[in-house]
């Protein structure tokens, strides 16, 4: 069974950063991770996502070239680098583990899901 607990979410300015951690229990070396987030009002988007080997990424349109995932498997923990922050990132950041070893973007290929940590970007 595989457990993930979010941490480091919080209220930033506009412009700052944010280092979100996923802590996972149970086998999750060769599982693909990702972030996916949840505004207010909205569905839950995919955010990025990270192979199994850590060699491989991808990113949503809307935060590549800010955020950056990565992962080390020796400590189970998932990350997620956050920069130039914005207020349109103000959402609920979710940490998701697939069995599938490879990336995906798709909320329906993940198998397990953290319960959430709260970003809030003010302006």
């Amino acid at each position: 069974q595989v457990q993930l607990v979010e941490s480091g979410g919080g209220l930033v300015q506009a412009g700052g950063s944010l280092r979100l951690s996923c802590a996972a229990s149970g086998r999750v070396s060769s599982y693909a991770m990702g972030w996916f987030r949840q505004a207010p009002g909205k569905e839950r988007e995919f955010v990025a996502t990270i192979i199994w080997s850590g060699t491989i990424t991808h990113y949503a349109d809307s935060v590549k070239g800010r955020f950056t995932i990565s992962r080390d498997n020796a400590k189970k923990t998932l990350y997620l680098q956050m920069s130039s922050l914005k207020p349109e990132d103000t959402a609920v950041y979710y940490c998701a583990a697939a069995r599938s070893g490879y990336w995906r973007s798709d909320l329906g290929g993940y198998e397990y899901w953290g319960q959430g940590t709260q970003v809030t970007v003010s302006s």
